[in-house]
């Protein structure tokens, strides 16, 4: 697999996972964004990223601070993290824990001071014990990942008098790179650490997402949960570089407690549930995808040079479409069990369709989707995508749900495709009448994309 360049980590330091011991970037077939550049910039009047009004869901929290309608109560310890988690819907079981010294405050981050993140489907807040700080990644729908910090007090002790969100101009030197497909986005990495949180750069990192190898993963995060006779990097550190194989051992796998690694005291949970970890790196790499698919339609259309049928804008769609659909995902061997309600919480929120089916529901025994579509599908990212590159997804992602695509690198099976198709009929209002065909008609259609057909159940 070709070296990675040794990137600068995120502000929110937070996305940083630990890996092998020379440094290599997981390689694939249809992968090609983080490989060029945007053919752009942040400043492009397509984009306008630093200008351009945003209706992200932190930006509402900042306004509503500003106005002074809102005066979140402060804990001490915590300060007013556990408030602003409740306002924007994020929720507690979440919480992800990450020990390398990366970020704009890594200085206070260790083994025995993890960085704390939580996350919904498009908000990522980061804490530190004792920092002065609350970070937020927020995605907005066109402009892609806005970056937020909240001051608490110097020591915590105190609430300032007014709480105030501050949109820092500095995140982008880390935070907009090709590990985040050069779009402002996130980062997901996993790094050899030492006992002090320093990462230790010569045993090489991964950027992180779900077709990474199980073995690869969590270098430098806490993941508390079963796997079985799988391996990860989680929960460990390494004292000895020439023997950092050794680091991981049985001390380190099949953790349900972090024990005396660190205590827990003024942070929400005891846990970094081994589930929540794999949704999360799935979907920060989705929120880069969809955010970069947006930004180069845009800018094409500025240009009038909007080409969705071949070229790069068309690899980029099938990138996205394939991501979304978990080609090249790479497989589980043994089951996985959290330590939290994060697994049933995520699940239970659909939406269904009317046989009780959802995108959300997990799988963990031998992949993580029961059905491989991801959920991201339903967020105001996706729907935020210009409507010609919406409709190209779409278009990419029936050849491959109808049997056009089918073998090769998607082998997701007929019954699972056909699960999935009923399950966005049933829930995504806009999809495609398309999807409705049936199987003799979805030839016709691949033969002549102008073709429509009356819409009838999907049958095989």
């Amino acid at each position: 697999m070709p070296a990675v360049r040794m990137r600068r980590h995120s502000v929110l330091g937070v996305l940083t996972i630990v890996a092998g011991v020379t440094a290599v970037a997981v390689s694939y077939a249809a992968a090609q964004l983080n490989r060029r550049s945007f053919p752009g910039s942040v400043d492009d009047p397509a984009i306008s990223y630093s200008t351009r009004p945003v209706t992200d869901a932190v930006s509402g929290l900042a306004r509503r601070l500003e106005a002074g309608t809102l005066n979140p109560p402060f804990e001490i310890g915590s300060g007013y993290l556990r408030a602003v988690l409740g306002e924007l819907d994020v929720p507690i079981e979440s919480q992800v824990l990450v020990f390398t010294k990366t970020g704009i405050q890594g200085g206070l981050t260790g083994p025995r001071n993890p960085r704390a993140l939580y996350f919904n489907d498009s908000v990522v807040v980061g804490y530190i014990r004792g920092a002065p700080w609350l970070e937020f990644a927020s995605h907005d729908p066109q402009q892609g990942v806005i970056f937020y910090t909240l001051q608490q007090s110097a020591m915590l002790g105190m609430p300032l008098k007014r709480a105030a969100l501050l949109r820092p101009a500095q995140c982008l030197a880390c935070h907009q790179s090709f590990t985040s497909l050069d779009v402002p986005g996130m980062l997901v990495r996993s790094n050899f650490s030492a006992p002090n949180g320093s990462v230790l750069r010569q045993l090489g990192s991964f950027d992180v997402d779900h077709r990474t190898p199980f073995a690869d993963r969590w270098g430098g995060w806490y993941a508390t949960g079963t796997h079985g006779r799988m391996r990860h990097l989680g929960n460990a550190v390494v004292e000895n570089v020439d023997k950092a194989d050794a680091s991981v051992n049985a001390g380190t796998l099949n953790q349900r407690s972090l024990g005396q690694r660190f205590d827990s005291t003024g942070y929400l949970s005891a846990h970094s549930d081994i589930v929540a970890l794999m949704v999360f790196e799935h979907q920060m790499h989705a929120i880069n995808l969809i955010t970069r698919v947006g930004w180069e339609i845009r800018a094409a259309q500025a240009d009038n040079r909007l080409d969705l049928a071949a070229g790069p804008l068309a690899d980029a769609v099938n990138e996205l479409a394939e991501y979304l659909l978990f080609v090249d995902e790479a497989p589980l061997a043994s089951a996985i069990e959290g330590t939290t309600q994060f697994a049933a919480s995520f699940s239970a929120k659909g939406p269904q369709d009317s046989k009780g089916r959802s995108l959300r529901q997990l799988d963990l025994r031998t992949r993580l989707m029961r059905y491989p579509c991801s959920y991201m599908i339903y967020t105001a990212a996706f729907d935020g995508l210009p409507a010609e590159g919406r409709s190209a997804v779409y278009r990419q992602m029936w050849r491959m749900l109808s049997g056009r695509a089918s073998g090769g690198r998607y082998k997701t099976s007929p019954q699972d495709r056909r699960a999935i198709v009923e399950i966005l009929r049933d829930t995504k209002k806009d999809l495609p009448d398309y999807f409705t065909l049936t199987s003799r008609q979805a030839v016709a259609w691949h033969a002549d994309p102008r073709t429509r057909r009356s819409p009838r159940p999907w049958h095989r």
